[in-house]
């Protein structure tokens, strides 16, 4: 499953969640009954720039559902869309716009402080400071996908992106010292603990992965073709990914590359392509988005931080492998050499990824590495991830972990 923001044109208007794997069925005596939880998150599923965190959190949700807790979302809302919903057993809050809705979900939280027992304080860059407002018998999970320092640099004015990183450094450090903290990979906790030297107990629950199913087509044996699905912004530099037609020209004068997502980058990108053999698709329904990326030869992703890299184990699960760059979270989700290579530094792009496609030129051994990228794969389900989030929030419960 793509993410949310990432599979359509940009401008076009956000496509409703498709939701392609239901949670695992819950035993008979929910684990979680009564359970009143609460998820701070900036964006939902259905919002026109949501990617891999609104997943990661909406599949969360949908799990702690069928475990039969009571789940409110709260988040900022877009133009048009209503203020509430009630979305497959969740009850949706918005407010504010993406600005705004760090002041207003921490007010909204204050004045219903006593009808929650857990709060899940989604910190993408900015925390909502739940530990300060919700009582005190309440347990706050902190979830962080990645540290977000580079990224604050890559979007906003330096004074601005400084005071960024103190938030999301020394104060968030504060805040949450006594709160159990949830991360997607290893070396995302290595960073928490490095960079904002976090002092608390960090728990690292992976991404799950959708159900997808294998697409029949000979087109990876023919014209090799790249492919990169997701949002187009900045710091997934998609640029070099559209930069691989020409720069691999001479040695496959037949490689096209596809381009699946929407974002600020559109027009930009559709001007940088000065050969013919770039395919910017936009939006593609599910089904047309997998026959795309199922049929490629290789996935690509030019992103320089991620937390883990949803659309690397989706490829994956499609016999797909990837060629990411040797960052935190891309390094826990691509195993070199096996489901894929990592482009490490002093490298390039072009040239590791010329000698992958080198590689998978052999029959053998591209289907080699296609049986492994489906072994890894199936490592990873919103199931998995749902229970050890449930295991957590009972452990916090018992106070078996204060």
């Amino acid at each position: 499953m793509v993410a949310r923001g990432a599979n359509a044109q940009a401008g076009a208007p956000a496509a409703p969640p498709v939701l392609t794997e239901l949670p695992e069925a819950p035993q008979a005596d929910q684990a979680l009954s009564g359970v009143r939880v609460a998820l701070l998150n900036f964006r939902e599923p259905q919002q026109a720039a949501a990617g891999g965190a609104e997943e990661y959190a909406w599949q969360v949700c949908r799990y702690l559902v069928g475990q039969g807790a009571r789940v409110h979302f709260a988040t900022a809302r877009e133009p048009g869309q209503p203020r509430s919903a009630h979305v497959d057993g969740i009850e949706l809050r918005r407010m504010g716009n993406r600005y705004l809705v760090y002041l207003l979900v921490p007010l909204w939280l204050l004045v219903r402080r006593r009808r929650f027992d857990v709060v899940i304080d989604c910190m993408n860059g900015i925390p909502f400071f739940a530990p300060l407002v919700a009582r005190r018998k309440t347990r706050v999970i902190s979830l962080v996908h990645h540290v977000h320092d580079r990224q604050f640099y890559a979007f906003f004015p330096r004074w601005l992106a400084r005071i960024g990183c103190f938030i999301e450094g020394p104060v968030a450090r504060l805040v949450y010292r006594r709160c159990t903290t949830v991360t997607v990979s290893r070396s995302s906790a290595e960073e928490l603990r490095r960079k904002l030297r976090w002092p608390g107990p960090i728990e690292v629950i992976p991404n799950g992965c959708p159900t997808v199913r294998p697409v029949a087509s000979g087109a990876a044996a023919g014209s090799p073709v790249v492919v990169f699905v997701g949002r187009l912004v900045g710091h997934k530099r998609v640029e070099r990914v559209v930069d691989l037609a020409p720069a691999l020209a001479a040695d496959h004068p037949r490689l096209r590359v596809h381009v699946i997502g929407r974002g600020p980058e559109f027009g930009q990108l559709a001007a940088r392509d000065t050969t013919g053999r770039v395919h910017l698709h936009g939006f593609l329904a599910e089904a047309d988005k997998n026959a795309v990326l199922g049929s490629a030869r290789l996935n690509v992703t030019a992103s320089e931080f991620e937390g883990w890299g949803l659309t690397v184990i989706e490829a994956a699960a499609l016999g797909v492998p990837t060629v990411a760059y040797d960052v935190p979270g891309l390094r826990d989700s691509v195993q070199h050499g096996v489901t894929g290579w990592l482009v490490r530094d002093g490298e390039n792009l072009s040239d590791v990824v010329g000698l992958a496609l080198k590689e998978l030129s052999d029959p053998v051994r591209r289907a080699e590495v296609g049986a492994a990228c489906r072994a890894w794969a199936a490592e990873f389900t919103w199931g998995n991830t749902g229970s050890t989030i449930t295991r957590l929030i009972a452990e916090e419960l018992s106070g078996a972990r204060r």
